[in-house]
């Protein structure tokens, strides 16, 4: 069941379109042992402006998650750093480092699948954090937690995604 933090939203139907791809493309990804199946999608309006695959292990750079990419990708291709008006939308709860960067890039809006409570340990390096502790006065985000999560929770059960 998801779970809404901070203010009752509802997803746009691009929201909604943008998280059945990113779940169709994480299922897909995760076939192939080149991939990951960790993907992350940033909508504007109506606009699905950027998808991108976790890269940590194709590049061997553990700051390539799904998010980062996706965050940094949709950044240059806007030429700006902030994202205010956008949606953050991922197959697995933002991991810390995600999670500030978003903040960085002013997106207020966040949907994401997998829960960190449902999930391996080993994809948030301080489990003692929560999302609710990336709240900032004056400046939250509102968020939907665990949307299609049963579809790809076998993916991150065991860490090895």
């Amino acid at each position: 069941m998801p779970t809404l933090a901070q203010e009752d939203f509802e997803m746009t139907p691009t929201e909604k379109r943008a998280l059945r791809l990113i779940v169709d493309q994480a299922l897909d990804a995760s076939k192939d042992k080149n991939r990951n199946g960790i993907v992350a999608a940033i909508v504007s309006g109506e606009d699905i402006v950027g998808i991108a695959e976790n890269e940590v292990n194709a590049f061997s750079d553990p700051t390539k998650h799904a998010e980062m990419v996706v965050i940094a990708a949709v950044t240059q291709s806007l030429d700006r750093k902030q994202l205010e008006e956008c949606t953050l939308i991922s197959s697995l709860q933002p991991c810390e480092m995600c999670l500030s960067a978003m903040r960085f890039a002013g997106i207020r809006r966040l949907i994401f699948c997998a829960r960190q409570e449902s999930v391996d340990p080993k994809y948030f390096v301080f489990p003692k954090l929560r999302i609710r502790d990336f709240q900032r006065a004056g400046e939250p985000f509102a968020y939907i937690s665990g949307v299609l999560e049963n579809e790809l929770l076998h993916l991150y059960m065991d860490g090895d995604e």
